[in-house]
């Protein structure tokens, strides 16, 4: 029997290829959703090559550091600053007056406590200022210190409890970890990415420390 081949039979072939067509372009544009945190290391495999790629070197002296070098928190206009940014980005049910932040709901990532009144809550350097200074940073301009401290395009600052932050102090993570041991691959990654922008130094123990904690990512 002799198989029809008229002009329907390429209307629906040519109509089928459209949709096929449409339909993958619909998932492309559902799937590149862009993430409004900061970058991180980008996953262990990345993060683990660029800590490859720090140098190795004894902690610096301390001569010469004050907090005072890295300038902050820089103005955002308004009679705000970089704090304000970091509270409403980390923050839910954020309350203003002004554009300042004065009420919300935040969870510290490291150790997983929550509050509602930002005086109770700091913005921690991921990789502390006086950590910086040992590995680099004292043969910086303050200028360039202060885009460190003030840093919102790398996973540089957090809010968190201020028991963590203040138990953390200028240690790496050979010294302190996160009470949240869940929350170590990220912040291994973490630490990672901005040293490597950066071009921080670590110690030897510091990089066996990050190494086995990216083993878990």
């Amino acid at each position: 029997m002799r198989t029809r081949s008229g002009p329907r039979v390429a209307v629906a072939t040519a109509l089928a290829a459209v949709l096929a067509l449409g339909t993958a372009g619909c998932v492309a544009i559902e799937e590149s959703g862009a993430d409004p945190s900061p970058s991180s290391g980008g996953g262990g495999g990345n993060a683990t090559a660029q800590l490859g790629e720090l140098t190795v070197a004894s902690a610096g002296s301390m001569k010469g550091y004050s907090r005072s070098r890295f300038p902050h928190w820089r103005s955002t206009g308004k009679n705000c600053d970089v704090r304000d940014t970091v509270l409403e980005r980390d923050g839910r049910d954020i309350k203003h007056s002004g554009c300042n932040v004065v009420g919300g709901s935040w969870e510290s990532v490291y150790d997983g406590r929550s509050f509602s009144d930002p005086s109770d809550v700091d913005i921690d350097h991921m990789v502390p200022l006086a950590n910086a200074w040992r590995s680099g940073a004292d043969e910086w301009d303050d200028k360039k210190r202060g885009d460190f401290a003030n840093d919102l395009d790398r996973p540089q600052l957090f809010a968190v409890s201020a028991s963590s932050n203040r138990a953390k102090g200028d240690q790496d993570p050979s010294q302190w970890k996160p009470p949240s041991q869940s929350y170590w691959c990220t912040y291994a990654e973490d630490w990672v990415a901005v040293k490597h922008h950066w071009e921080l130094s670590v110690t030897s123990a510091e990089k066996d420390t990050l190494a086995d904690m990216l083993k878990g990512c």
